[in-house]
């Protein structure tokens, strides 16, 4: 009991410890969007304290320089959309592959967990052309980028959820009186919300801070904030730190408050879209 007792105490601090230093560089983000800019990159490590405080002006030149408002609701329009769009979507592919056994359904599946497979790198400047060509240079056309990106980690995740939904109880809803589409909305779909909550916390952290994809397929007219902070950087290498800094932590602001609401279903909705044996 004592050894246990000590191991679980030097576990706990080294987790700390590892944790405290995971979180250090948002820490320091914090902290130099409080500085004069001449600080920033010759004090990074100090407090902002004395001549080194700026207060709000970082904060308030950041959101001018960037138009960050406009940019902060085309990312939760982007944000949301996908996101929901990749959760009926996925969820209900997830549901035809478990249920309609098939050599097609196995081709399905096994196509998907291949595209999780192949990297960004190797599809972008096609990516890129096509989108041209189809007019996916939209918002609306990010979305449907995103699904096809997205979509194989979300299969992934709900086939294996799939699996340990009963067949009795869509059976029984169907004796009842539902076809297939009313059973999966009505039965399948609120059994699924653990898996549901954690695909969706981490689709919309992907996509919140995705800087490449809508670069290379937006029109120059939309900026989404990751892409409206990268054009404070000026010509010959110039930077506005301060404004960076401080424009960075309002974007991050908007996802730690949805992953804060969200963490107790991320636990059980991993662990529910585990693949069985």
């Amino acid at each position: 009991m004592v050894k246990n007792k000590k191991g679980n105490i030097v576990l706990t601090v080294l987790f700390t410890l590892i944790s405290l230093l995971w979180i250090f560089p948002i820490i320091e983000v914090v902290l130099n969007s409080f500085k004069r800019k001449a600080y920033i990159s010759r004090e990074p490590f100090g407090l902002p304290t004395g001549k080194m405080f700026e207060g709000l002006k970082n904060y308030v030149n950041g959101i001018e320089k960037t138009d960050f408002f406009r940019a902060f609701g085309l990312s939760l329009l982007v944000t949301v959309l996908s996101v929901a769009v990749l959760l009926l979507c996925t969820s209900m592919c997830a549901w035809y592959i478990v249920r309609v056994k098939s050599v097609i359904s196995s081709v399905m599946f096994y196509g998907f967990v291949f595209s999780m497979i192949v990297p960004f790198q190797m599809v972008m400047f096609t990516l890129s052309k096509i989108a041209n060509m189809l007019r996916l240079t939209t918002p609306l056309g990010l979305v449907l980028v995103y699904l096809g990106f997205g979509a194989g980690l979300c299969v992934f995740m709900f086939t294996g959820f799939v699996q340990s939904i009963p067949l009795e109880i869509e059976e029984s809803a169907m004796i009842d009186g539902c076809n297939p589409i009313q059973a999966y909305f009505r039965i399948v779909l609120p059994i699924m919300k653990p898996t549901c909550i954690t695909v969706a916390i981490l689709e919309a952290m992907w996509i919140w801070n995705d800087y490449l994809l809508p670069l290379l397929v937006l029109d120059s007219d939309y900026q989404t904030i990751p892409i409206a902070i990268q054009y404070l950087k000026g010509g010959h290498g110039s930077v506005d730190m301060g404004a960076m800094m401080a424009t960075l932590v309002l974007s991050i602001i908007p996802i730690v408050i949805f992953y804060m609401i969200c963490q107790k279903h991320i636990i059980e909705g991993v662990v529910a879209g585990a693949v069985k044996g």
